[in-house]
């Protein structure tokens, strides 16, 4: 998680760096930046116009050029960035989808149930025809659209019931804006009653509505008392402008923010007094200003803060966010570190895909499971205090230069979706490149794997779990109430020697006791490489006849020994199944070596102290046919036999499971090996 925590900062690194080289070649190639200003008068008529309209004013009954300029410098400040974006979107001209209502329940679930929006409904009574054509529908629909408004039609005819008991008795447009100030309040509907069918008439009937939810200021008095109250709202924006009505994106900001930022339209055509504006800081109209708590803020003065919807949007949603807000953050922030996983894995592409899956469906369910408790966290009513200092900390961050150049980078690559997939399909690329020749020399076959070798093994991963569930145990040994497994039998009923056997995980080996084999009294080191090197030496005939010799002192003394205790000898078939059967060959039946005499000599004796009590007592590898050097590594199975740790993990890696002595089962358990208490020799007085 980490991994991919680190390579999505790297991306956004680079998204922004990349936002800055963009930025230079436009400048060397333009020789202006997007924060530059503009001035009106050398634009062209029909640019004017684009702005007019991206701003939301009406601009019909201005023919002359003078008048549109005049009207845009009244409504703020234009940069090269607002412009370029503005023409962009005119040349886009993307055709806008248009609700079809069904009836009264879907019209209520969208509309009517829809607190901080605005919708515009063409009503088509029965039998009539629409009040507003489709070519003007079309147009309508496209540029209120620019605004967050969305349009719907509903036909009387798929509910006349509900047509006759609202009153729609011919064809009307309807308007939904919310009724009071606060989050999720009542929504009115308005019909339109103007004579004029047309859409710059239809468009002015929306912004006038639109604005009368503004708290307007019409003189200087009334701004010293609004600017010095104190009420629910922490946050307002204030809009300081020789204009008859706010522009309509400024309206439609003001439903989007309803119960979260309050918007106040300063109308300062008819004043004569400005002097109470200078005591506050205002110099110059339009202007854009945010009061908070923590001071005032001019917008427009930093990268990327437009006079347009979208702009001030991101403004405003980065400094009061919404719960939802967040969540989608995270949700979008959590998907693209998901989707690193598709590069980051190696192997087949197949699965590459099954791991983007499993870390797509895993981090959104942890996301969702971990968004809960905070959502109940937010409901409590003791964590106003932290709420207010969490939005103090978003105010204070986001109204840095830092968070400006992160919005305006925002903005840039989501209208230009097709650059931000292609940057992060080459950063993905990267990260396979570096990951592929990081682990080239570590593990060439996982490289290497086809999607048919992938599969294969998935598939014997998944039936060897299924069918084998307790083939891999945890800890060994380990207590249970299944002492009598029935898997045993039904296996070998299910699967005999004769079929495939089934597949079983090696997992299980490492949980297998491992020791060191030690004698008492043995020699040192240098002794045994002294002795080691003598023998190699020795003629052939010498080294047969110190073998013969070794074996038969070592059977002596430990027959001895074992009558001394009272004990069986330790070899026997009682205790020892491999002893029993090979540690009783002919001298020429062993691969026996000098360093090998040293843990069997008559002269010392292994200390069965360090052997696990359920082990069987041996000294031989059945495996190798060697015996236990001193200090050799050791490992036992369930059953109690034991060889050496490298003999038995080669034998269980190539597929046999089970013990090379008496073939019980290597992953299953079994009642441990007791050995028997020596009988006392005291007989009572």
């Amino acid at each position: 998680m980490w991994v991919k925590l680190c390579c999505l900062l790297l991306y956004f690194l680079a998204l922004f760096v990349l936002a800055r080289v963009f930025e230079a070649v436009a400048w060397y190639e333009s020789g202006f930046l997007a924060t530059q200003l503009v001035d009106p008068v050398a634009l062209s008529f029909r640019k004017l116009r684009t702005i007019l309209e991206c701003r939301g004013l009406g601009y019909s009954g201005l023919p002359e050029k003078k008048d549109v300029r005049e009207l845009v410098e009244k409504s703020g400040d234009l940069m090269e960035g607002e412009l370029y974006s503005a023409l962009k979107e005119e040349e886009a001209s993307e055709s806008v989808s248009s609700t079809n209502f069904s009836g009264e329940m879907h019209f209520y679930e969208l509309v009517e149930d829809t607190k901080d929006g605005i919708w515009l409904v063409q009503v088509i009574a029965n039998d009539r025809s629409p009040l507003v054509g489709k070519v003007h529908w079309e147009k309508m629909v496209k540029k209120v659209s620019r605004f967050g408004i969305r349009t719907g039609t509903f036909n009387c005819s798929s509910d006349p019931r509900y047509c006759r008991r609202r009153g729609w008795l011919k064809s009307t447009l309807i308007m939904s804006v919310p009724q009071t100030s606060t989050s999720k309040g009542k929504v009115m509907l308005k019909e339109y009653s103007g004579r004029k069918i047309e859409v710059e008439h239809i468009f002015k009937w929306i912004t006038a509505h639109a604005a009368s939810r503004i708290k307007t200021i019409y003189n200087s008095e009334h701004l010293k008392e609004e600017w010095n109250k104190s009420d629910q709202y922490r946050v307002k924006i204030y809009l300081f402008a020789n204009l008859d009505q706010p522009p309509a994106f400024f309206s439609a900001l003001s439903v989007k923010f309803t119960g979260r930022v309050e918007f106040i339209f300063v109308n300062v055509e008819n004043w004569d007094n400005k002097s109470y504006m200078a005591e506050i800081g205002i110099y110059k109209t339009p202007s854009y200003i945010l009061r908070t708590p923590e001071g005032i803020y001019r917008y427009g003065n930093n990268t990327g803060e437009f006079i347009s919807l979208r702009a001030m949007d991101s403004f405003l949603r980065s400094l009061q966010p919404e719960v939802n807000d967040l969540f989608v953050l995270s949700l979008v922030l959590v998907n693209l570190m998901a989707w690193m996983d598709l590069f980051i894995t190696q192997g087949a592409t197949i699965k590459r895909f099954v791991v983007l899956i499993s870390t797509l469906g895993t981090y959104n369910s942890l996301l969702i499971i971990s968004w809960l408790p905070v959502l109940g966290f937010l409901q409590l009513p003791y964590l106003d205090s932290f709420y207010e200092y969490s939005l103090k900390l978003f105010r204070y961050s986001n109204t840095t230069t830092l968070a400006s150049w992160v919005r305006a980078d925002w903005m840039f690559y989501s209208s230009h979706p097709a650059l931000f997939l292609s940057t992060y399909l080459g950063h993905g690329l990267l990260i396979d490149y570096f990951e592929k020749k990081r682990r080239r020399h570590n593990n060439t076959d996982e490289v290497n794997a086809n999607n048919l070798e992938w599969l294969s093994s998935l598939w014997d991963w998944y039936t060897s779990y299924l069918f084998h569930p307790i083939a891999s145990f945890q800890h060994f040994p380990f207590d249970s109430d299944w002492d009598e497994d029935p898997d045993l039998f039904l296996e070998r009923l299910a699967f005999p020697d004769l079929w495939l056997h089934p597949l079983i995980p090696t997992d299980y080996i490492k949980n297998l006791p491992m020791w060191r084999f030690k004698c008492l009294g043995v020699h040192s080191d240098e002794e045994m490489l002294e002795t080691f090197q003598d023998s190699e030496s020795d003629s052939d005939s010498e080294n047969k006849e110190l073998y013969s010799s070794e074996k038969e002192v070592s059977e002596d003394d430990e027959l001895n020994t074992s009558q001394r205790r009272g004990e069986e000898p330790r070899c026997s078939a009682e205790t020892c199944s491999c002893a029993n059967k090979y540690c009783h060959r002919e001298p020429y039946e062993r691969k026996a070596r000098s360093y090998g005499s040293y843990g069997t000599a008559g002269d010392t004796e292994p200390d069965w102290s360090a052997w696990p009590s359920e082990m069987l007592h041996c000294t031989e590898c059945v495996v190798c046919l060697e015996n236990f050097a001193n200090g050799c590594l050791l490992m036992g199975l369930p059953c109690g036999h034991v060889f050496h740790q490298n003999c038995i993990v080669m034998w269980l890696a190539g597929g046999r499971h089970c013990c090379p002595v008496c073939r019980w089962a290597s992953y299953k358990k079994k009642q441990p090996y007791t050995h028997p208490q020596p009988l006392s020799n005291d007989t009572p007085s």
